[in-house]
């Protein structure tokens, strides 16, 4: 699959969705109206390395990386126990290898938060997280309510 029809599956599916891309990620916030200044983002699609985010070498050409967050218990029945977090520029000690390409594993920076990466999903990779990504943008939903009623 390439970036565009991801981001095109995601808006047909899911309700409030708004797309901002800046510095080779396209993050997929949950905004409806554009009530708050970003909106809740659950999830992103990089395409290039950044400073502290270069474990899944994501400058080789065409590899880009979808990045869902999910909440605790989907990451602890898919990958058991989060990670600790890793030092500023370091990664999680997951023992993945996080350039492997159509692998569903733990985000190398942000496993610790539960959020998940997959590099170049195919489109069977790709259906088989729809459950996720619906689960999270519920979860935005309920985040965006919070914030909205604070």
């Amino acid at each position: 699959m390439q970036c565009a029809q991801i981001v095109e599956q995601i808006l047909s599916r899911f309700d409030g969705v708004i797309v901002k891309s800046s510095w080779g990620e396209t993050s997929l916030f949950y905004n409806p109206g554009k009530k708050l200044a970003n909106g809740i983002y659950f999830c992103t699609i990089k395409q290039q390395d950044g400073d502290n985010d270069k474990a899944s070498h994501l400058n080789r050409p065409g590899v880009y990386r979808l990045s869902i967050g999910v909440d605790k218990s989907a990451y602890l029945n898919l990958f058991g126990l989060k990670p600790k977090r890793p030092s500023k520029g370091g990664i999680v000690d997951t023992g993945h290898d996080f350039t492997v390409i159509n692998e569903i594993m733990p985000h190398p920076i942000y496993g610790w938060m539960s959020w998940l990466q997959v590099l170049n999903p195919s489109s069977e990779t790709f259906q088989s997280l729809l459950p996720l990504l619906a689960q999270s943008h519920a979860n935005a939903i309920l985040k965006f309510n919070k914030k909205q009623h604070s």
